[in-house]
């Protein structure tokens, strides 16, 4: 009982989110390298000139391509918080080392593709970005951990949108396999499980709205599903040893109510968001209910015959995953006050369950029942990506981060991965998010802290990046070492 011999213990990050350099090493600029940050209220904004020169900024996650005539551009008076991060960029060493002190058996985190193939497939290879990866997976191979890596977590190069005019184009196909090819070609020797997309399933379409946002969103998604497929085929090829899984954004919801409605809604939201992509990456097709989401969007992607064979050839050898919250779905009308813009999607609020300064609500049994479904729907090995929270932190008097209520929400979280394990749910391996403080992804804040390991530095760029380790550094690393039993 409890946690299997092996059970890989550790923690993700991501490039765009903690290397910063971002003009450094041959990288060129990423969508979130022209984002300032949010609050606990707004998200993060992306700025550019418009078609009349103009400075304009919108939600950063409403930009996937600019209209004729915008320009990205950087402004003076502005700051960026991806541009340094956490200094991972200069830093890795220091920051692998105290993963190995809190005896990390793996680790998690992204390739940035503008460092390995600045401006796509025609301007070449990026060496130096080649090289700052290798080290990085052989100091983790030397410290003892088993990287699981990830290829793509929206930072593809700015070049690119600039020349295919993105996702939409399929050129971006060809340009994500190269850039895969030589990933695992260069990195075979120390990493054997990758993710193609992280969380490929964010782009997903979810208020039933027939906009031609969501009907390019539907394109990308195809597109980026073929592209992942043929990246999976590549990787097979070049060593039959590398497992290759998806990433799927986990969405557990409830309904609110009885009513067979609220159950259907709920059924359907798990279909469309979760399952659409997953279905698709492991059993290699899309789903039967497809046709209705393509109905209800009044859009059907364009699937070659190639497409078809691709996706059937390049599924996916394991499930890996995002948790971090629960949601509520409903047909009936609720009051304003009864929503939450937080557990990613927004949803309504559920009255049983606490949340944080974000509206993100906690719901350590929500974890158990989404591996349950995840397991019984694929029966395949399963890898739990990223569980966390965000809070607002500061070292005390003593230098010392408490907190108190990251242990709590670990703890309880841990607590169901071992329930779920012990009654037959087939996962391999668990990486918190984050393992040490980076920029948050939907607000770009440094003020919102995740890991166990505490950066020095804030919203507005004060601070001198120095580390220290948080009261829950020492309890994960006494989790590892027991395996999991040792909690308390």
């Amino acid at each position: 009982m409890g946690f299997p011999k092996g059970f890989l213990w550790g923690g993700s990050i991501s490039a765009a989110q903690i290397e910063g350099g971002w003009n450094e090493g041959g990288k060129s600029p990423v969508l979130v390298d022209y984002c300032t940050a949010g609050s606990t209220k707004e998200r993060r904004q992306i700025w550019y000139l418009d078609k009349d020169g103009k400075r304009v900024h919108r939600n950063w996650e409403a930009v996937d391509e600019l209209e004729e005539g915008c320009k990205f551009a950087f402004f003076d008076d502005l700051h960026y918080t991806n541009h340094v991060a956490s200094d991972f960029y200069h830093r890795y060493k220091e920051d692998l080392a105290l993963f190995k002190e809190m005896g990390y058996t793996t680790f998690n985190t992204s390739i940035s593709w503008a460092r390995i193939y600045p401006h796509g497939i025609k301007g070449g290879i990026n060496q130096e970005g080649v090289e700052f990866y290798r080290d990085v997976f052989k100091t983790a191979k030397e410290y003892g951990m088993d990287p699981v890596i990830t290829l793509y977590k929206y930072d593809e190069p700015v070049s690119l949108l600039e020349q295919h005019g993105g996702w939409r184009n399929r050129a971006m196909i060809d340009e994500f396999v190269e850039f895969a090819r030589v990933c695992f070609t260069e990195y075979k020797d120390y990493v054997n499980k990758w993710m193609t997309f992280n969380e490929i399933n964010i782009i997903m379409p979810r208020d039933g709205q027939k906009t031609e946002k969501n009907q390019r969103n539907l394109i990308y998604l195809h597109n980026q599903l073929v592209a992942a497929a043929r990246a999976t085929i590549v990787a097979h090829e070049i060593d039959s040893n590398l497992k290759v899984g998806c990433m799927i954004c986990g969405n557990m919801s409830y309904p609110l109510t009885p009513d067979p409605l609220d159950a259907i809604a709920r059924y359907e939201n798990f279909q469309d968001f979760f399952c659409y992509s997953a279905d698709t990456q492991m059993r290699g097709y899309y789903p039967p209910f497809a046709k209705r989401i393509w109905g209800k969007y009044g859009i059907t992607p364009e699937i070659t015959e190639q497409d078809k064979e691709d996706l059937m050839n390049g599924k996916s050898d394991f499930i890996g995953f995002s948790y971090y919250a629960s949601g509520v779905v409903t047909t009936h009308k609720v009051e304003e006050n009864d929503h939450t813009a937080g557990n990613v999607l927004g949803t309504v609020k559920n009255p049983y369950l606490k949340a944080n300064a974000w509206g993100w609500q906690i719901d350590p049994v929500g974890f158990r029942h989404l591996m349950h479904l995840i397991n019984d729907r694929y029966n395949a090995p399963m890898f739990d990506v990223e569980n966390g929270i965000g809070l607002i932190e500061t070292e005390g008097e003593d230098g010392i981060c408490h907190d108190p209520a990251r242990i709590e929400y670990h703890r309880e979280h841990i607590k169901e991965m071992k329930k779920a394990i012990e009654e037959g749910v087939n996962l391999f391996g668990y990486t918190t998010w984050g393992c040490i403080d980076l920029v948050s992804a939907g607000t770009g804040q440094m003020d919102k802290k995740y890991g166990f390991i505490y950066v020095d530095m804030d919203d507005q760029g004060n601070g001198d990046l120095h580390r220290s380790r948080k009261d829950s550094f020492y309890w994960y690393k006494k989790v590892i070492a027991s395996n999991g039993e040792d909690l308390d």
